[in-house]
């Protein structure tokens, strides 16, 4: 399906930096606001859940800090890039578009980390969360990519472990081992979309908070993330909650557990024909089940 075209854009002024946002889809049900992952990827890999509107209901993209059309920040250290800066920069957001009284969340990977981190503060306006293809903790998700890889060619492994014992993430050898990694359990799609490569060109781009925080790749994790976990608050969840995966997810089952046993009210859906986005590899039947999970807590 064809992509909507936005009704808005525009920039929110962030503690003196922007902060860009799209909104699809006219003012009417509760809107739905999609947290990107990486960190530092951009919005552009999610804007097909912008087909959420076409239910009636206004769907809000934004670029978070240090990518895509907001304001980039290369020079900024380690100690910047903090989950409490992108979560107040959320607040800023829902504030200042008028929708903190009440907003559903969908947060994608390191989006649905975010949004969980958002959720455990139980903040009033929040309706329906949705945690997608997201880890409780790095500890799980590092577990989980350390089976995905022991599952890849020998030689795909014996590329990439020499290459990031060398320290050449870089080396076009090793990045040829990441896309055989990255077709299976990222993003299945082939060819690869648009709005996936416009990802990718972001993050080579700018991979300043790609880098800083999560490290060279999806499965290389060694950026100041890589401790973080939220598995011993998420019993303060008080909103209905829809688990969204996929059966070849880089976000294994085990990533997504502490979710399904902790959040009082909770529910999962595996896409059976899906890697790390099936908002993409199986777009109607995922639009399909978040909007009706959307409308249930309506």
């Amino acid at each position: 399906m064809a992509i909507p075209e936005p009704n808005h854009t525009g920039t929110i002024d962030f503690n003196g930096w922007s902060t860009w946002y799209r909104i699809t889809g006219e003012p009417g049900r509760t809107p739905l606001v999609v947290l990107h992952g990486g960190p530092g990827a951009g919005h552009d890999y999610t804007l097909r859940i912008a087909g959420i509107a076409r239910q009636g209901r206004p769907v809000v993209h934004y670029d978070q800090l240090g990518i895509g059309h907001s304001t980039h920040l290369p020079d900024e250290g380690a100690d910047f890039w903090t989950v409490q800066l992108f979560l107040d920069e959320l607040d800023n957001l829902l504030k200042e578009l008028g929708i903190a009284d009440g907003y559903h969340l969908l947060g994608q990977s390191w989006g649905g980390m975010l949004a969980a981190e958002h959720a455990v503060r139980r903040p009033a306006g929040l309706r329906g969360l949705v945690i997608a293809n997201s880890p409780a903790s790095m500890e799980l998700w590092l577990a989980g990519a350390a089976e995905l890889r022991a599952a890849l060619p020998p030689e795909v492994q014996e590329t990439l472990l020499a290459h990031e014992a060398a320290g050449t993430t870089d080396h076009p050898d090793y990045q040829a081992a990441e896309q055989v990694f990255y077709e299976r359990h990222v993003c299945r799609t082939v060819p690869v979309p648009a709005e996936v490569q416009a990802t990718w060109d972001n993050i080579a781009a700018d991979p300043t908070v790609y880098h800083t925080m999560n490290g060279p790749n999806e499965f290389h994790v060694v950026g100041t993330m890589k401790d973080w976990s939220v598995v011993d608050r998420l019993h303060l969840i008080d909103v209905p909650t829809l688990l969204v995966s996929g059966r070849y997810d880089e976000a294994t089952p085990d990533t997504l557990r502490p979710f399904a046993d902790h959040v009082p009210d909770v529910r999962w859906h595996m896409f059976e024909h899906s890697s790390h986005m099936p908002h993409v590899e199986e777009e109607e039947l995922y639009l399909q089940v978040v909007g009706d999970f959307l409308d249930s807590t309506d």
